[in-house]
């Protein structure tokens, strides 16, 4: 963002007279936009309760959660479920507060992949609520087992994955790490006598998903990952198929053969270099040297080509939700590592490895994200097989790394298409990458859907305008005294869309409970609204220092996105 702080510098002198319009339209998205995130928020505290969508809404939901996040972060025992889930809705008492926990968090994550405008979106958060209730009631230690640990998961994924509050997840984190510890699971399970199978394993498992979602969190809050591999000795889960674990004498299978556990053995392998790559970037010493990335970027590299030759061993189909997901997930590492040297390699050649890693990544983590065809620029491809639109619903619909990822990819673009132009020396026209271009042209169009799709921060969609017009005005050669009323005009446009989208949506929400925070806000807008231009502030933030010439835009925060 320092790398683009060039066009808030431009507009800033036009803003008093010009670029008023400007002011109070992004505030009155920030007032709708609050006014439509208080509508949706219940108020607290929200007991858990029998109510549910009818039962073929809750198989879809189930459905959707068990082809997607549990192929990746094994959670559940799935036989186990799908038994209390039967039993559930054939018993006529259902009041079991603990399993009622769990479902409505399962139902919430999988309202993520259920449809193309996340039309379950305000029932997700209702039951994120509930189970945050009952997380928080006093009866925590007479509660720590297993089914209670799998719920603290679950609940994490789901606030991560809807954006309620997923900002503090990294907090959320090592609350969850501590409990984990202070079960022992960070203990293989062979140091602990007369342990079942089925213990042992879960106990792995869930170990397992827990350092995922730690480390995670640490890339997406630019805080420490708290986590040493010295500090615990429990293995990697074994290649047992679910229902394999509630036999004693039953043996895990090879490990080219595809089970689902196998995609979570494979990726932790990657675990020590990617956790490297977060000590890097986050620890508090500072900056480590240019040579321990080049270091950390061969060891990813490597790591990730064995995972894929791994996958794609397994006979096919080939999990191709999964080959998605771990794709994404490795160059967010790769790209994250070389970005702190991405400015510098415009001054420097001694960081050309790094310019050209961070292009090459970025445009290859756009294009796995892309939402639409390149042809037909509709919203989902429909001749896409499942797995990849559930893919692409989460990039749109999913909170924290998968909105965020992109997003920043595609500004990363855009700084090098900028270079690009502002080094061309030749008298003719400049010519610039095709494949540059649409990444920029995907990722407006992708936090505009957004949110259409309920998103209400404009922010991404509002910046990812002005980077477009700026490109296109130095592409065109317009003079400079012109460029500021091109991107006041650019913001003007963008903010009217987004208003088009948001007065509807909080009207429509008029008719409906509202909480009294919302009753009692003002209805006249204040009148200084400086310190509002807090660019792309979502829930996860950035770090930038000495940048007081553009304060107005952008806001200070404890931790930086990495």
């Amino acid at each position: 963002m320092a790398l683009l702080a060039d066009i808030v510098e431009i507009m800033e002198p036009y803003l008093v007279d010009e670029g008023t319009k400007v002011l109070v339209g992004l505030q009155k998205c920030k007032y709708l936009g609050k006014k439509i995130k208080a509508q949706r928020t219940p108020q607290w505290p929200v007991p858990i309760t029998t109510t549910l969508p009818s039962k073929d809404i809750c198989d879809a939901l189930v459905d959707c959660y068990f082809r997607t996040f549990e192929r990746i972060y094994r959670i559940l025992h799935i036989p186990s479920f799908k038994k209390d889930y039967d039993i559930f809705w054939n018993s006529e008492n259902r009041h079991d507060p603990a399993f009622l926990a769990q479902l409505k968090l399962v139902l919430a994550i999988g309202c993520a992949t259920y449809d193309d405008q996340l039309s379950l979106r305000s029932l997700a958060i209702q039951f994120i609520y509930e189970a945050q209730t009952w997380l928080s009631e006093p009866e925590y230690k007479a509660r720590l087992g297993i089914p209670f640990l799998q719920t603290h998961i679950l609940l994490l994924v789901a606030r991560e994955t809807l954006g309620v509050d997923g900002g503090m997840i990294w907090i959320a984190a090592g609350t969850l790490i501590r409990t984990a510890v202070y079960m022992g699971l960070h203990r293989d399970p062979v140091q602990i006598p007369n342990l079942s199978k089925f213990a042992s394993e879960m106990r792995r498992r869930l170990w397992n998903t827990i350092l995922e979602i730690c480390l995670q969190s640490s890339m997406e809050s630019g805080g420490p990952p708290f986590i040493s591999i010295e500090e615990f000795d429990t293995e990697p889960p074994k290649n047992f198929e679910d229902d394999h674990l509630t036999t004693e004498d039953s043996m895990p299978c090879p490990e080219n053969q595809f089970t689902s556990a196998s995609i979570a053995i494979a990726f932790r392998k990657t675990f020590p270099v990617r956790l490297a790559i977060a000590k890097f970037l986050n620890d508090t010493g500072g900056q480590g040297s240019y040579e321990e990335v080049i270091r950390l970027d061969a060891r990813l590299r490597a790591s990730y080509k064995e995972l894929r030759r791994t996958v794609q061993g397994y006979p096919n189909p080939q999990p191709q939700f999964e080959i998605l997901m771990l794709d994404f997930i490795i160059r967010r590492y790769l790209l994250s590592i070389h970005a702190p040297f991405f400015g510098p390699s415009f001054l420097e050649t001694t960081y050309a490895f790094s310019r050209s890693a961070v292009v090459d990544t970025a445009v290859k983590l756009c294009n796995c994200a892309r939402i639409s065809s390149p042809s037909s620029g509709s919203f989902l491809n429909r001749s896409m097989p499942s797995p990849q639109i559930d893919f692409r619903r989460l990039t749109v619909f999913g909170s924290g790394f998968f909105r965020t990822a992109p997003l920043h990819a595609s500004f990363l673009v855009a700084i090098e298409l900028k270079s690009q132009i502002l080094a061309e020396e030749g008298l003719g026209p400049v010519s610039l990458r095709p494949d540059l271009l649409s990444v920029l042209e995907d990722a407006k169009t992708m936090s505009l859907q957004c949110i259409e799709v309920g998103e209400t921060n404009i922010k991404g969609y509002l910046f990812m305008s002005l980077v477009s017009t700026q490109i296109e005005a130095l592409v065109q050669g317009v003079p400079k005294d012109e460029v500021a009323g091109m991107l006041i005009n650019a913001a003007e446009k963008a903010e009217e869309k987004c208003l088009s989208i948001l007065e509807p949506r909080a009207a429509k929400g008029q008719s409906e409970k509202i909480s009294n925070a919302i009753e009692s806000e003002p209805t006249t807008l204040p009148s200084e609204m400086g310190d509002d231009w807090d660019f792309m502030m979502t829930d996860v933030n950035f770090n930038f220092a000495d940048m007081e010439p553009v304060s107005w835009m952008l806001g200070s925060i404890p931790y930086g996105m990495p």
